[in-house]
């Protein structure tokens, strides 16, 4: 990991740079898919970077060395819970894209009402209402979405 006692090297910093940012772009995309490559490589770019952290040596275990020249052991363990969490996240999102592709055909995030409707009012300059409908989802317009976007009624349609 290190060269002497000099730190990281610069290959392991780009990587971790790449790694954060190409993880980081992804998940700006709307394609669930996306998505959770993005969760992947910033898990893994974040735990590059606590890796690290730490302090290169002999193994951390008492008497094999003295107590200078023992790798830290805590970055060790701080990687080891961010692998668990990222891999239970990435198990969440995989079961959220499979379910949508399953539902709708698409693993697109879709906008719901209200971001439609600040776009609408942004493009028109004006502020949002406090309530737009009535108090039963049959009439309240907050609750309905007019035009589902579905990659098998898309393909429909253009056959």
């Amino acid at each position: 990991m290190t060269r002497g006692a000099a730190g990281p090297t610069l290959v392991l910093v780009l990587a971790v740079g790449v790694l954060v940012a190409t993880g980081v772009t992804l998940l700006l995309e709307r394609s669930l898919t996306r998505i959770l490559l993005g969760v992947i490589l910033l898990g893994n770019g974040v735990n590059l970077l606590i890796l690290l952290g730490g302090r290169s040596g002999a193994a951390p275990l008492a008497g094999t060395a003295p107590a200078g020249a023992m790798s830290d052991a805590l970055p060790q363990a701080m990687v080891l819970t961010a692998v668990v969490i990222t891999f239970g996240l990435t198990a969440f999102l995989l079961a959220v894209a499979y379910r949508s592709w399953y539902t709708s055909g698409d693993d697109e995030v879709q906008d719901d009402l209200e971001d439609r409707q600040i776009v609408r009012l942004a493009g028109r300059d004006e502020v949002a209402a406090a309530d737009l409908g009535g108090d039963d989802a049959d009439d309240d317009r907050e609750q309905v979405d007019p035009e589902p976007a579905r990659r098998r009624l898309r393909r429909d349609e253009n056959s």
